[in-house]
């Protein structure tokens, strides 16, 4: 009996220790990737040596664009990876390189180059997702399991703040010092992550694979989540994650250069303080989101909350991009504003480990998210093209909203997962 109790013990400890890992290593994710949102336009408009809203808009939307694609490419890679070499030691080795290459970021001289180490950065960001997000989902129990992966998908909106707060007392001191600050941070996981286990379920079908001789190569693994019994979940998958993404983050990528508008030129200092104060507030909104959703996917299901997220999505950006005027209007938008577009990531990062069985569950949910993170590239490119075209930010928001429309559809071609146990 002491050696059961003790064996609980220890399971308990490791679904602790997992989603603290996870949930340290998606917010200092969120972080680095939220740091040059905040930054954009004093970093872009020194590099190019312009203030023009549209020049910076343009040039900025180019290298988020840039980070978003390598971030959906190193998702994917590190997705397959992670089924064949495991959770947590994938997780380490991509802290390594978003971290790095984060920091050098602060070393740039042009635009191209800080393009060129923010998308080397986003490469280790994409694969976070993926390992941490199965390694969460095949350690906690069934009955806890949705609401472990909303509390670690939560942690994102925590990174936004802690980016906002780095940039409100950072930032006075210049943009390269931001970016020299959110390096130390992420190393801090590894520390804890040198303590995490893989999950039992991963070992256990990893040693049967091998046993039976069935184990399969990266080319077959990446293959078996368009095999016909996963070809719509997975395409269903992209689809939903893809417009909660590109909408969030075209509209996002416009809000510093909206804040230095209607900050007036000649206000950096202010332009820091409201531009982080706007952030901020998306993230008391997001932590309301999540919190709302840990219920509201089990109460009405995974389809139907995400739906009603979306339709949700769409009425405040209409909103916001045709009621705002003033920078205290903007403010007051932005708690329901991260209300729906961040904290609505909450419903599927529940709903995509469970579209895929053990064996490829890191390689398809990490496919689904992370090729819809390369197609968020389109976003932060094409608001920032459509404020030159429209000449204005209001113009360019209202555009990107009908993607919303993408996602009010395809999550209906998709199974309902509630209640429904992890396959192996």
């Amino acid at each position: 009996m002491a050696s059961q109790v003790l064996t609980r013990g220890q399971r308990s400890n490791a679904h602790w220790m997992t989603l603290l890992s996870a949930c340290l290593g998606w917010m200092f994710d969120a972080m680095d990737l939220q740091i040059f949102t905040l930054i954009l336009f004093p970093s872009v408009s020194e590099l190019i040596g312009t203030r023009d809203p549209g020049q910076v808009a343009w040039t900025g939307g180019i290298i988020v664009a840039c980070k978003l694609a390598a971030w959906g490419l190193g998702g994917i890679v590190f997705g397959v990876i992670t089924d064949r070499i495991g959770r947590a030691r994938t997780m380490i080795i991509t802290v390594l390189i978003f971290a790095a290459f984060t920091g050098l970021s602060g070393l740039a001289q042009t635009w191209w180059q800080l393009a060129i180490l923010q998308a080397l950065a986003g490469i280790g960001i994409g694969g976070e997702w993926a390992a941490g997000a199965a390694l969460v989902a095949e350690t906690w129990p069934e009955r806890t399991r949705p609401r472990a992966m909303q509390v670690m998908q939560m942690s994102f909106a925590f990174g936004f703040f802690l980016a906002a707060l780095i940039n409100l007392i950072v930032g006075p001191f210049g943009w390269r010092y931001v970016l020299f600050a959110g390096v130390t941070p992420a190393l801090l996981t590894l520390l804890i992550r040198r303590t995490v286990p893989e999950p039992e379920r991963w070992t256990r079908v990893r040693a049967l694979e091998i046993a039976d001789g069935t184990r399969r190569s990266a080319g077959a693994t990446f293959a078996a989540i368009f095999a016909p019994a996963y070809r719509r979940r997975t395409i269903v998958g992209v689809l939903i994650a893809s417009t909660m993404m590109i909408g969030s983050w075209g509209a996002s990528t416009l809000i510093p250069t909206w804040v230095n508008q209607l900050v007036g030129p000649g206000q950096r200092l202010a332009a820091i303080q409201a531009t982080s104060t706007c952030f901020m507030l998306s993230t008391l909104g997001a932590v309301m989101g999540y919190l709302t959703l840990i219920w509201l996917t089990e109460a009405v299901g995974r389809r139907w909350s995400y739906f009603l997220i979306v339709v949700g999505c769409a009425c405040v950006n209409v909103a916001m991009f045709t009621q705002v005027q003033a920078l205290a209007t903007l403010q007051w938008f932005m708690v329901p504003y991260g209300f729906f577009t961040v904290g609505g990531f909450g419903t599927f990062a529940a709903y995509l480990p469970e579209l895929f069985p053990t064996r490829i569950r890191a390689t398809g949910q990490g496919f689904c998210w992370n090729m819809a993170r390369a197609f968020t590239g389109i976003g932060p490119f094409v608001s920032g093209a459509l404020v030159s075209s429209f000449g204005g930010i209001s113009s360019a928001g209202l555009t990107i909203v009908w993607i919303y429309a993408v996602g009010m559809i395809a999550i209906w071609f998709g199974p309902e997962t509630r209640g429904l146990p992890l396959a192996d």
